[in-house]
């Protein structure tokens, strides 16, 4: 069964990005708080320092969201906020898979 994933809100990703706390990782950086929801809320950056175009900052938000999907288990509600580095344009995504497996454990969230 496929976990429930959301976005996070506006009202809601600044406090995430205040009291949150950090990892990082080769080509992501990940900010995290426990939320009081039964299912995980997801916001993936990507600056312009990473990729000018839009459209492919959009697909680079989109296999970053869909590699959690895979990744995440059930379990306690989570906020992520996930920060893409430039090194992310060259990887492939069974590495972002890796990656974010790799950031998650570290982080002791399963």
């Amino acid at each position: 069964m496929a976990v429930k994933i959301k976005r996070i809100k506006k009202k809601d990703f600044k406090g995430i990005q205040k009291n949150g706390k950090n990892i990082r990782g080769d080509f992501l950086a990940l900010k995290f708080a426990e939320n009081r929801l039964n299912y995980f809320r997801v916001s993936c950056v990507v600056s312009k320092k990473v990729e000018r175009k839009a459209v492919k900052r959009n697909k680079i938000k989109k296999r970053l969201r869909e590699a959690v999907r895979r990744v995440v288990k059930e379990g306690k509600g989570y906020d992520f906020i996930f920060f893409a580095k430039p090194k992310i344009k060259e990887k492939k995504f069974e590495e972002i898979l890796r990656e974010i497996d790799k950031i998650l454990k570290k982080a002791g969230l399963y």
